[in-house]
């Protein structure tokens, strides 16, 4: 498998012939590229960072075949194409190619006690390879490779930490970063990696490149 890191939270996963594409969010101005050439695109949540709405409504009007997944919380909010969604929650399962995703958690993380806690699933690709959108929910099942939010409003580096020893991974790489200054990656890396608080390296590749796994 090969896994290949893009803006912020969006990577690509690829198995023999087979393309997912994760969470192209607004940030990325690959995406539309990034849509043109998936087998399939999953979304771990409804945020606009996670979710182009504007980029993924036009991929499916272009693209009739192509399969989206996501949360229930989405599926009205491409204009359009709510019939297009398949829909999943903690528990499913489904395959894109000859790539096996299983489906894990429930909520995004709390921001604030006055901001209401939203849908958010987490993937799990060829039982290797775990994204866990916003969240540090830990997945049921031994996982290979963990992909580990960074930064965000609702993030304390604690938490990540014991997200990291709790699944146990591996190897440790880090997404969801646009808020972070060099100074502030430095930082993630001495908590989260083997010098701080957990047992593996913390992996900070840019966007664009490819990870064999």
């Amino acid at each position: 498998m090969k896994l290949t890191k893009h803006t912020h939270a969006c990577v690509v996963v690829e198995s023999g012939s087979t393309t997912i594409l994760v969470d192209p969010g607004a940030f990325g101005s690959e995406s539309a590229d990034l849509l043109a050439a998936a087998d399939a695109v999953v979304i771990t949540h409804e945020h606009f960072d996670h979710l182009d709405v504007e980029k993924i409504g036009a991929a499916l009007t272009a693209r009739p075949d192509l399969p989206l997944y996501g949360p229930p919380s989405i599926a009205g909010l491409i204009e359009g194409h709510a019939d297009r969604i398949t829909t999943v929650t903690a528990g499913d399962s489904f395959s894109v190619g000859d790539v096996d995703v299983t489906v894990h958690g429930e909520r995004h993380a709390v921001i604030h006690a006055d901001i209401p806690v939203i849908d958010n699933v987490g993937y799990l690709f060829g039982g290797r390879i775990f994204h866990p959108g916003d969240s540090y929910e830990v997945p049921e099942a031994d996982v290979e490779v963990l992909l580990v939010p960074i930064s965000g409003p609702w993030m304390k580096i604690g938490e990540a930490a014991d997200f990291i020893r709790a699944v146990a991974p591996r190897r440790s790489i880090a997404i969801h970063e646009m808020l972070l200054s060099d100074v502030g990656k430095s930082l993630a890396d001495n908590f989260l990696g083997t010098d701080g608080l957990t047992e593996v390296s913390l992996e900070q590749p840019t966007p664009g490149t490819v990870i064999e796994i």
